[in-house]
């Protein structure tokens, strides 16, 4: 039997992170360099993309690239798939954590939902659900060939449960309806690829909770006071949850979600 601490090694393995430049994907890539993994940071911008992966790279000690690529655009994620395995001889973990988060500065999105507007929603069902069928479905083959294939997707609890209106009084943000659809399919995706792509191949997914990014105050007090564990998470949060579902360590897991949301679905 081997040891965790080997059980969790990705040496020789290259990992492919989508949104990795972004906050939680940037946390993840890192993640998995300390673990040995060869890492290729792709998100929509080139110069972040880049900036992220040279900092992992003098820090850990591994190989890192950064790759620009739009999700939202079919032909250039299949060919961001296809140019890992060129480049790099290989695949054998995917994480996909790229999605329209939005903000109050996008009109239409976290507005009352009488003001949502079609538009945002279908640009959200496609960068946070359809690019991940078409990632998953052009890395596949690969995935298949690693003999440790390993799909990490992001849903949220948003995609487990509906939202809490009291946690909102008092403060100018809101919840997408779009957002919650979209995850809510993320992890009906996540099942169905992991019962598609066995034995070859796992699938798994994370729902992390309300990750604190400068929150206003009144909506942060009424998250924590909403939440088992009292706080918001960080992005140190949820990169043992990645680890462990990208490497040897959940073997003989797949189609499971793991909520990392300190209990908040635990109500």
């Amino acid at each position: 039997m081997r040891d965790v601490a080997e059980l969790a090694r990705l040496d020789g393995r290259v990992a492919l992170v989508a949104g990795g430049a972004g906050h939680i994907g940037c946390a993840v890539a890192d993640a998995l360099a300390q673990q040995g993994a060869t890492v290729v940071v792709a998100d929509l911008y080139g110069a972040r993309c880049t900036e992220v992966a040279d900092d992992i790279a003098a820090r850990r000690g591994v190989g890192c690239r950064g790759v620009a690529v739009d999700l939202c655009d079919e032909d250039a994620t299949r060919a961001l798939a296809r140019d890992v395995v060129e480049d790099d001889g290989r695949l054998d973990v995917l994480v996909h954590t790229a999605a329209l988060v939005g903000g109050p500065h996008l009109d239409g999105w976290t507005t009352p939902f009488a003001e949502q507007r079609t538009d945002v929603w279908r640009h959200a069902l496609e960068l946070n659900l359809t690019s991940v069928f078409v990632l998953t479905q052009a890395c596949a083959p690969a995935l298949a060939a690693s003999g440790h294939g390993s799909v990490v997707l992001f849903g949220s609890i948003y995609g487990l449960a509906g939202p809490d209106w009291r946690i909102y009084e008092g403060s100018e943000m809101g919840n997408a309806a779009g957002y919650a659809a979209s995850k809510g399919g993320v992890l009906q995706l996540t099942r169905w690829l992991a019962t598609t792509l066995a034995p070859e191949v796992r699938v798994n997914s994370i729902s992390p909770g309300g990750v604190f990014r400068d929150h206003p105050d009144a909506f942060r007090t009424s998250y924590e006071e909403r939440t088992p564990l009292r706080r918001m998470a960080t992005e140190e949060d949820l990169v043992g949850a990645a680890v462990f579902l990208a490497s040897d360590l959940s073997a003989y897991v797949t189609g499971v979600d793991l909520p990392v949301d300190g209990g908040w679905t635990a109500w």
